[in-house]
């Protein structure tokens, strides 16, 4: 396994995986090229991310999610949810540590739906809040 970390968080990222780096967002693919992970990451300038506020923050960009469901992911806490779209799967989770805010998705075709959920959930239980999230 490998260690991908940024200034806010960092995960475990098996062999198969690959990760790039653009701005404040990271991209994972698997050798498969089946879909795509992305993680954006958003810092509260003061005080901890409040459950009301991912909450907020996901109704408000996210209103194809019909059913947020409460959510852990290593060391943060948070919600997710997934819809179907123009052929498309797409997984989003809206997760947070102290300041920081992790917003997730998951995109791949409705074809291979399910194909690589339990890889993604297992690859995210490895985030951990980075040095900078403190």
């Amino acid at each position: 396994m490998k260690v991908l970390e940024t200034d806010f968080w960092c995960l475990l990222l098996p062999p198969e995986w690959t990760a790039e780096k653009d701005d404040d967002v990271v991209v994972i693919v698997d050798d498969d090229d089946v879909g795509e992970l992305s993680l954006t990451t958003l810092c509260k300038q003061s005080g901890e991310v409040e459950g009301s506020d991912v909450l907020s923050m996901a109704r408000d960009e996210s209103p194809e999610v019909k059913d947020w469901k409460n959510v852990s992911v290593g060391a943060f806490v948070g919600i997710e949810g997934n819809f179907y779209e123009d052929g498309a799967y797409i997984r989003e989770w809206y997760v947070a540590a102290g300041q920081v805010l992790i917003y997730i998705t998951y995109f791949c075709d409705d074809d291979n739906a399910l194909m690589d959920d339990a890889a993604v959930d297992e690859l995210l239980q490895t985030l951990v809040l980075g040095d900078g999230g403190d």
